[in-house]
């Protein structure tokens, strides 16, 4: 899979604006066969970015979400900008 199949869209919601102030964090929607390495990978190749964790989560409807942790050195807030988030 290529990294564009792999990320559907970015989620903008409250909780989600918080994660980045507070915790580095961007949330995601992705494919739901896709496991945390691939989305790993495909945030870095897509976004340039360094990526610290990544942990999963199915919604109460069914769509499959990343949970992305960025390094220090990677502000998820830049991610975010370059995605028209902020």
């Amino acid at each position: 899979m290529d990294e564009y199949s792999i990320i559907r869209h970015p989620i903008s919601t409250e909780k989600s604006i918080r994660l980045i102030e507070s915790e580095n964090k961007l949330i995601f929607a992705i494919d739901d066969h896709a496991t945390k390495q691939q989305v790993k990978q495909a945030i870095e190749k897509m976004f340039s970015a360094s990526v610290e964790q990544v942990n999963t989560f199915r919604s109460a409807k069914g769509e499959k979400r990343a949970y992305v942790k960025f390094s220090r050195k990677t502000p998820a807030i830049d991610v975010a900008t370059t995605l028209g988030l902020m």
